[in-house]
């Protein structure tokens, strides 16, 4: 039975509301498909505002993989701001989607790719607009499947009450064989119902469906065990690894945005995981193993997304992207075929000690300078040791005066706050990075005209990392060693004034840090927020520190365990985590080691270059790390007229 657009009652609405052509689709790369002629619909949501959501490669990935699939279609929803909010609820306008604004509990599958836990209330407003159940047993066969991805996933057990199953990992082959799952259910009649559609997902055993699993707790709130609750469901849930990247060259054809957004370029990602062991850094740890993309292929996609999009600039990326094997030939085969166009190169994540004079002349060879940023991640050598960020102060003024002798007048430079065992010093020392960055940007480039933005991150433990053990500091700490480093970057006025400041305060990082490591007994709080007005939780003029706080100490009171116990408390090595039964492919014995090795100040060596030092993925997901170079050059490519610069 086809479903009818629900948009001539949204029109209606869109005078009313801010920012409204976010709302209407129709963008270059957008899919409408007939829907009798498809037999499985995914609505596919990245539970943030649209200009955030739709750079999101995730999701234009999945979206392109679905709809080469002639009896599938795909669609994409996003948050829909509180003003038109209010106005749905108002005129009974339900979630849409922005392609052919269906509504959303009309398909088969809600899929959320979760970047960040700060977009739980999002999903739960989703939920609501779109007339699903809040809860996962309240639904029934006329609901879609409520699916969740992203790195977030990872520990969906906050979210578990709301989400019928979660992917962990890549999504390009899971998509399909959900896909197919369902296809033949529904061939069949749908036998079973409800019951039997997610049994059927959870039987693949890289699927987890929360309702199979129970948990019980010991008298102290530390978690007992997680067990099935039934005997045809695997006892732990192993993430997807896609291997040969190569075969699955997307997005081909990018969504070219009505309105602004966060990122305008055609991305494409050179390379999946990263082995340089940042102890922090939950990507690096459960993308693993490193999965490059050869040159030619990158060559390829460049050649044909740029023409079909018309953007002007191109974004390699990765976790890393300088550590691709052949990054340098890739620049420099670039550079040279759209050296005569108005096309741009940027490397949006940079190491320190990866950039070097052949990177930055290759990136400005055209004369347009993206912007730099470098992650140092701690200001002093002793807590770069400590999170295995192999980069010296001597690493970074190297890197910064190349940057600055080849015509770049402004870098990023972006630090955490709250690392395990940092002390107000650690901190102080990021001033005097900022001030020698200065000094020495000044005198390579011969003016005082540059800059340096130090930005300020809140550390966060996240599962199946290192520091998934490790207590975090309290807002109060956090702010206070910022207040302190703002004085001293300020206290040199000549160097000072070249310096911008921007930080994120302690008390989202402590929400978040409850997010991360939650286990079931937090989705009680994400509900009595969510019920309070939470919405948009990422965007700083929409969080509320106090409603979360005065929701935690309602929702977790009768469990006996609070805010603080979740967070600012450091884990034993024995204690049962509430992702254990999810599988990664890391040892946790690896990662008790590590987290060990940080206290100690021992750096790892990154196993790309070294012998394999055992963290286990490579065996247990049966996979290896898959490095060039593989000796080629980019493909004789020859621009489309329409990117060149008119003389």
């Amino acid at each position: 039975m086809s479903v009818s657009s629900v948009f001539p009652q949204l029109e209606q609405l869109l005078p009313r509301v801010s920012k409204p052509i976010q709302y209407v689709g129709g963008e270059l790369g957008a899919v409408v498909k007939d829907w009798d002629a498809t037999v499985v619909r995914w609505a596919l949501m990245y539970p943030d505002a649209y200009e955030v959501g739709l750079p999101n490669q995730g999701v234009q990935i999945l979206y392109e993989v679905l709809n080469e699939q002639p009896d599938v279609l795909a669609e994409r929803t996003y948050s829909v701001w509180p003003d038109l909010e209010a106005l749905m609820k108002e005129n009974g306008v339900p979630q849409f989607t922005v392609d052919a604004h269906r509504p959303v509990r009309a398909f088969d599958v809600l899929g959320l790719s979760f970047a960040t836990e700060l977009g739980y209330t999002n999903m739960l407003s989703a939920l609501d607009l779109a007339g699903i159940p809040l809860e996962s047993k309240d639904r029934t066969v006329e609901d879609p499947i409520v699916l969740a991805g992203g790195h977030a996933s990872f520990n969906p057990e906050p979210i578990a009450d709301f989400i019928d199953a979660a992917v962990l990992g890549d999504g390009e082959e899971a998509v399909l064989e959900i896909t197919g799952i369902i296809r033949e259910w529904k061939a069949e009649g749908c036998p079973g119902g409800r019951d039997e559609i997610l049994l059927r997902l959870a039987r693949t055993e890289s699927i987890y469906v929360p309702r199979f699993y129970d948990v019980d707790y010991l008298p102290d709130g530390r978690i007992q065990r997680v067990v099935p609750n039934r005997p045809d469901v695997p006892f732990r849930v192993a993430k997807r690894t896609t291997m040969d990247l190569d075969a699955w060259p997307y997005p081909k054809k990018p969504l070219v945005p009505l309105a602004e957004t966060v990122h305008e370029r055609y991305a494409v990602e050179i390379f999946r995981g990263c082995t340089r062991g940042c102890r922090f850094c939950q990507a690096g740890m459960i993308t693993r193993p490193v999965r490059e993309r050869s040159i030619t292929t990158v060559g390829q996609m460049v050649k044909e997304g740029l023409e079909f999009s018309g953007y002007s600039e191109v974004g390699l990326l990765s976790l890393s992207s300088a550590d691709h094997s052949e990054i340098g030939d890739m620049c420099s085969g670039l550079a040279e075929q759209y050296k005569d166009t108005n096309v741009s190169l940027s490397l949006p994540s940079t190491r320190v000690d990866a950039f070097n004079i052949d990177l930055a002349q290759e990136l400005s060879r055209n004369g347009r300078r993206t912007g730099l940023t470098f992650a140092p991640e701690g200001g002093s050598e002793r807590i770069r040791k400590v999170i295995n960020k192999m980069v010296t102060k001597e690493d970074l003024i190297r890197t910064v005066v190349t940057a600055y002798s080849n015509g770049w007048r402004q870098v990023k430079l972006y630090f955490m706050c709250g690392l395990p065992s940092e002390t107000d010093e650690d901190v102080l020392e990021i001033a005097e990075m900022a001030h020698e960055v200065i000094r020495a940007g000044r005198e390579a480039a011969g003016t005082k005209d540059i800059r340096c933005t130090v930005s300020i991150g809140g550390f966060v433990p996240k599962p199946h990392t290192p520091f998934q053990w490790a207590k975090m500091d309290t807002p109060e700490v956090i702010d206070g060693r910022l207040k302190m480093l703002k004085q001293a970057i300020n206290s040199d006025r000549s160097l000072g004034r070249a310096i911008g400041f921007r930080y994120h305060d302690g008390e989202p990082s402590l929400i978040e840090g409850l997010l991360s490591r939650g286990d079931r007994r937090v989705g009680a709080v994400i509900r009595t927020v969510w019920e309070k007005g939470g919405r948009f939780d990422g965007w700083s003029e929409h969080f509320s520190y106090a409603r979360w706080v005065e929701a935690a100490a309602e929702a977790l009171a009768p469990f006996g365990v609070d805010l603080d116990w979740y967070t600012t408390r450091e884990r034993e090595e024995a204690e049962v985590l509430p992702w254990d039964h999810l599988d990664s492919g890391l040892d946790k014995d690896w990662l008790w080691q590590d987290w060990q090795d940080s206290m100690s100040e021992f750096e790892q060596d990154d196993c790309r270059w070294t012998p394999c030092f055992d963290c286990g993925v490579c065996p247990s997901m049966d996979t290896e790390i898959q490095i060039g170079p593989t000796g080629k050059k980019l493909l004789p490519l020859t621009p489309v007229n329409g990117l060149r610069v008119p003389a």
